[in-house]
């Protein structure tokens, strides 16, 4: 029920640490078209650029796509009023499947494929989390559970600033998900349009070298659950926090007048906070998941030669200069062996000379 790209495929097959999985809400229910057709192209070719395969996440048709060409990301991409393509969790799938239509996988759907087909590392905007007010309307996003039950890295740019972020650092604790920041100073948790949310989080990672070994130690040691690493959006992009603060409560307001509940709270605000801040925000958002999948495929790179044992370019160039003198060059010792065995049916065996 899986059709894998070929590209992804034979990465998989040989290199599985080089992919790195792509959402695609972000492109059926995060942005308008055009721009979520140029953002969904530009992000695939910055992993592509940074040395890593990506691979975006959809259901086109009934059926999971792991990897999408052009033609599939611009049908997705036009879906301008969410009708024909169903934003796609866990509980959505097998209906989704089942009726032959096409899905934008949200974080949890993504994770879910992700792990199913052994996608390490995974990048997207921001996750999740639990609403404003969850203890009341116990309105918790299934990415967080994903995450507690999925050994996939998650990179983002938090947790979107419209939710509850402590309240949701604390769900992901008790999920068993390590929470952490990449290049933050002091640990400052970011919250998608904004640098810092207030809250901090367990860890900071200072590169892809140590954020690598962390997911290497994380799989050796069989835990299961994922991590969540986040990214400040980049400085030049982020937006005042008073000022949004302001605009998610009157978008949440809104929100609230109308009605508007379940999956659909999330896409609703985020139109709603691109229109009151004059298209701002949708430029933070294309921005940062932009830095996202940059620093994902940095990670993936680093993965792969920690776990392959491959040698970085200044590696090489060490190893070529000592080899110039004949000083430290390769001996190679090796040897086939082959058996051969047979079977004998016959009683009556005659060896002739």
């Amino acid at each position: 029920m899986i059709d894998i790209a070929p590209e992804v495929r034979e990465t998989l097959r040989h290199t599985p640490q080089l992919v790195v999985a792509l959402e695609s809400t972000i492109i059926t229910h995060g942005m308008p078209y055009p721009h979520n057709l140029d953002t969904a192209l530009e992000v695939e070719q910055i992993v592509r650029q940074q040395g890593a395969v990506p691979a975006t996440i959809a259901i086109v048709g009934g059926r999971i796509k792991v990897g999408l060409g052009a033609d599939q990301l611009r049908l997705l991409a036009r879906n301008d009023s969410g009708a024909q393509t169903l934003k796609t969790s866990r509980r959505d799938m097998a209906y989704v499947m089942a009726t032959g239509r096409n899905g934008g996988t949200t974080v949890a759907g993504t994770l879910l494929v992700a792990d199913a087909v052994g996608i390490r590392i995974f990048a997207t905007g921001g996750i999740g989390g639990v609403h404003r007010e969850g203890e009341r309307t116990m309105d918790v996003s299934a990415d967080l559970i994903e995450l507690g039950r999925c050994p996939v890295a998650v990179v983002s740019s938090g947790v979107k600033s419209i939710l509850d972020i402590p309240r949701t650092l604390e769900f992901l604790e008790t999920q068993g998900v390590c929470v952490t920041t990449y290049g933050s100073e002091g640990c400052e948790f970011p919250a998608f349009y904004t640098r810092s949310s207030g809250s901090k989080a367990a860890y900071n990672l200072t590169s892809p070298t140590v954020a690598a070994k962390m997911l290497h130690m994380n799989r050796a040691l069989g835990l299961g659950s994922g991590i969540l690493i986040g990214v400040p959006i980049p400085e030049r992009y982020a937006m005042d926090a008073n000022e949004m603060d302001a605009v998610i409560a009157e978008a949440l307001g809104d929100a609230e007048r109308k009605r508007i509940q379940g999956k659909e709270v999330t896409p609703f605000i985020l139109s709603a906070v691109s229109a009151l801040t004059r298209g701002k925000s949708l430029d933070a958002n294309m921005a940062l998941i932009k830095n996202n999948a940059c620093v994902a495929a940095d990670i993936a790179v680093e993965l792969a030669r920690i776990e392959n044992g491959s040698r970085t370019e200044m590696e090489q160039k060490d190893d070529a200069s000592l080899a110039t003198d004949g000083a430290g060059a390769p001996l190679i010792i090796g040897g086939s062996v082959i058996d051969i065995c047979i079977s004998v049916l016959e009683d009556d065996l005659k060896v002739c000379y």
